[in-house]
């Protein structure tokens, strides 16, 4: 196997792991944080609570389809 690949399957299986739900509701997070501070119209007292919950929200959701799909 060549290093290109080795090291590709590694960092895939670090970042995404075993759901590739979660990995992608923090990764579509902090895009979305980013482009709110990047905004500079918005007081940032509420943005880590509200992506704090909107990942929490997410990843319940995901353990829920998880548990009945079984």
């Amino acid at each position: 196997m060549s290093l290109v690949r080795i090291v590709g399957r590694f960092w895939w299986d670090f970042l995404v792991g075993d759901d590739w739900k979660i990995a992608a509701a923090v990764a579509v997070t902090l895009v979305a944080g980013a482009f709110v501070v990047a905004s500079a119209s918005a007081a940032g007292s509420w943005l880590a609570p509200a992506l704090g919950a909107a990942l929490l929200t997410v990843f319940v959701a995901a353990l829920v389809v998880d548990v009945r799909r079984r």
